[in-house]
């Protein structure tokens, strides 16, 4: 018989600073080309993540942008509808270290085009103010309850126990833009970590990856608790992504949930973007499995005419009507923060009967 001995060498790994300028290379020159908007999406969400978690940039990975930098003033006059993305990539460059300061005269033109005040949502217009005010300008300076009218849509916990996608991700961008991405009070209230905590517990049960890591994030940024059962499965999430280079096409791939993985490891401090990456062309695929018993359960709930609000009531019903992965998904959740009960009582819809029907 021959024995064969497997040795688990760990690959080589490139230093922070360039990590960062092969991300950076491969998405500005190899992903996406010219002025796709794909490519304005992509490149301000790296970009973004690259600056608020401090990252080292060397010059190398700052080249990839210099025809960018160079040109950004035509794009913005022609593309205007892309004045966030554009002014976001030209911000976050500036302060990543790329020598010029086109930042203040692009944020002055933006504030007098008016383009702020076309925005038709309070959470654009809060982008808008946070990219502008980071060089000196408030393009809304009339507009004193802004602020105060995100906290109020998010502190309302109610919203965020039923499946809404558009309503999370507004949730965690508007803590993102409140806190200035880490760094300074939002002055959030107690509801508001329920409203946290709630979306946190859909994305777990939908094993959203994605939403799920900009929840933590959002909880560090207002200052609540992250459960240690999501952290330890974002943990494996993340180590289990695989990254092909070199593809002949692009695929569609899960790029985004890799970047905002990535940035909850960088912003509890440990090593982000640990998979080896390439200045070529690159893919990212998150490991596969099925998807989480959020539609199972959701389905589940919707045929129960009688069902009750009181997850103590309802707990074996409901198990015993889901398949096997299903209840260990669930009941991990339910282990993994104090409110589940509480997030039941809106998720099961039981007392909302429709007047008249």
């Amino acid at each position: 018989m021959t024995n064969i001995v497997h040795l688990d060498v760990p690959s080589r790994r490139l230093p922070r600073a360039e990590r960062a300028a092969a991300l950076m290379q491969s998405f500005a020159r190899h992903r996406r080309f010219g002025d796709d908007v794909f490519w304005l999406k992509e490149n301000a969400e790296l970009l973004n993540i690259l600056e608020c978690t401090g990252a080292p940039v060397s010059e190398q990975g700052l080249a990839a942008y210099q025809g960018f930098y160079d040109k950004v003033e035509k794009r913005l006059q022609f593309f205007p509808q892309y004045y966030r993305f554009l002014l976001s990539i030209c911000l976050d460059l500036e302060d990543l270290g790329m020598s010029g300061q086109k930042g203040p005269a692009l944020a002055d033109w933006v504030a007098r085009q008016g383009f702020a005040r076309a925005e038709l949502s309070d959470l654009q217009r809060m982008e808008a103010r946070r990219l502008m005010t980071r060089r000196g300008v408030d393009p809304l300076a009339e507009d004193a309850g802004l602020e105060d009218r995100m906290r109020a849509f998010i502190a309302r916990s109610a919203t965020f126990a039923m499946p809404n996608k558009k309503a999370a991700y507004e949730l965690t961008h508007a803590v993102f833009y409140l806190s200035e991405y880490g760094r300074k009070d939002p002055m959030l209230d107690a509801e508001t970590g329920t409203s946290l905590e709630f979306t946190g517990l859909l994305a777990f049960l939908e094993q959203n990856a994605d939403l799920l890591a900009e929840v933590c994030i959002a909880m560090r940024y207002g200052g609540f608790d992250v459960p240690e059962v999501w952290a330890r499965w974002l943990d494996r999430h993340t180590h289990l992504f695989e990254v092909e280079t070199g593809a002949p096409g692009l695929p569609q791939d899960d790029y985004h949930e890799f970047l905002v993985c990535n940035w909850r490891l960088a912003d509890t401090g440990d090593t982000a973007f640990a998979k080896p990456v390439s200045a070529e062309r690159m893919a990212f695929f998150r490991p596969e499995g099925g998807p989480g018993p959020l539609r199972e359960l959701s389905e589940c709930m919707f045929r129960m005419d009688d069902r009750s609000d009181d997850w103590g009531k309802m707990r074996a019903t409901v198990l015993d009507n889901l398949s096997e992965d299903a209840q260990a998904v669930v009941s991990w959740a339910e282990t993994s923060c104090d409110r589940f009960g509480a997030f039941f009582q809106g998720f099961a819809r039981a007392d909302a009967a429709v007047v008249g029907l």
